[in-house]
């Protein structure tokens, strides 16, 4: 049973990926005060994924890494996991949907791992299942790990320490993990910062949840936003999520793809859809007081950034 993690984990957690995720900086988004910017998008693999997967596959012995790991991913998690196999010598299979972005499968495979494309719904039943058929190793989720919480709420502590101001933390919701692990920091050390789930048009699980009291299920649509968005709240992230979530939003594509080009302009900052969306969510005046927006990663494909850099339409 997952429970949020205790701030001894989380300092466990902060020292086991110390060698490998950077400390990100927090900066103020220019031009629209007590905004500030939680850059994710500048660890080593260009997402905040690289810290859960290096904390959950140092929490395992060698005994159980004998076999490999195996994981379900849109690509971000699974490159942190395989760039970890690849330093402690073991095999790593990533199964991924077929929207998962060209530039994150390639980046899979150029860290080594066996990279597996099927279709959404499958892809989502090797997530619900645990595991997948066709790859022996241990199976280690995304989202629903003691470790993987406790990997993610290191940014939690960091925001804290650079900002204990901080009023409102708006984060991309995918299946719950990255706003269960900072949640579970404010929860215990600021109780009254704000906790914003955003979603985009594509899919919006996390309000359905909190509007039902139970997770729902709902309809997914294939979107350029393929960071983050599922078709329901998993049923063992939902205690985690009711208590750390406070509201959810939902940001569109026209707003998401806006954000995309502010942060390019102005900051020379590039964040894939799921990461602009928390600075879209802002603009469009969720949130109060000093807000911070977790940039969660800037793999997005070149073609793709491209045309919404020339204004074009990339859904």
């Amino acid at each position: 049973m997952l429970t949020l993690p205790t701030a001894a984990e989380v300092d466990a957690a902060r020292a086991r990926i110390a060698p490998y995720a950077l400390r990100t900086p927090l900066v103020g988004l220019d031009g629209v005060p007590g905004v500030y910017l939680k850059l994710e998008n500048l660890q080593p693999l260009g997402s905040f994924k690289i810290r859960p997967a290096i904390n959950a596959m140092l929490s395992l012995g060698a005994d159980r890494l004998a076999r490999g790991v195996v994981t379900s991913s849109a690509g971000n998690f699974g490159q942190g996991l395989a760039l970890a196999a690849r330093e402690l010598g073991v095999a790593a299979t990533v199964v991924v949907p077929e929207t998962s972005a060209a530039t994150k499968t390639a980046a899979l495979k150029a860290l080594g791992a066996r990279v597996v494309r099927v279709p959404f719904d499958d892809w989502w039943t090797v997530m619900t299942a645990r595991r997948f058929e066709d790859a022996d190793g241990v199976f280690i989720h995304p989202v629903a790990e003691q470790a993987v919480v406790a990997g993610n709420a290191t940014i939690g502590a960091e925001i804290l320490e650079d900002l204990p101001e901080v009023d409102a933390i708006i984060v991309p919701f995918g299946g719950g993990g990255l706003i269960s692990g900072i949640g579970s920091v404010m929860r215990r050390e600021r109780p009254g910062v704000r906790m914003i789930a955003i979603e985009s048009q594509a899919s919006q699980p996390a309000a359905a949840a909190l509007a039902a009291g139970r997770p729902v299920k709902v309809t997914h649509d294939q979107s350029f936003v393929d960071g983050m968005g599922s078709t329901t709240v998993l049923d063992e992230m939902w205690p985690l999520v009711r208590r750390c979530v406070d509201e959810a939003a939902c940001a569109s594509f026209a707003q998401i793809t806006e954000a995309i080009r502010l942060l390019a302009g102005r900051h020379h900052v590039i964040a894939e859809g799921a990461g602009a969306a928390p600075v879209a969510a802002a603009l469009a005046g969720v949130g109060q007081g000093r807000i911070v927006c977790v940039i969660s990663g800037g793999n997005i494909d070149p073609p793709k950034l491209g045309a919404i850099l020339n204004g074009e339409n990339p859904f």
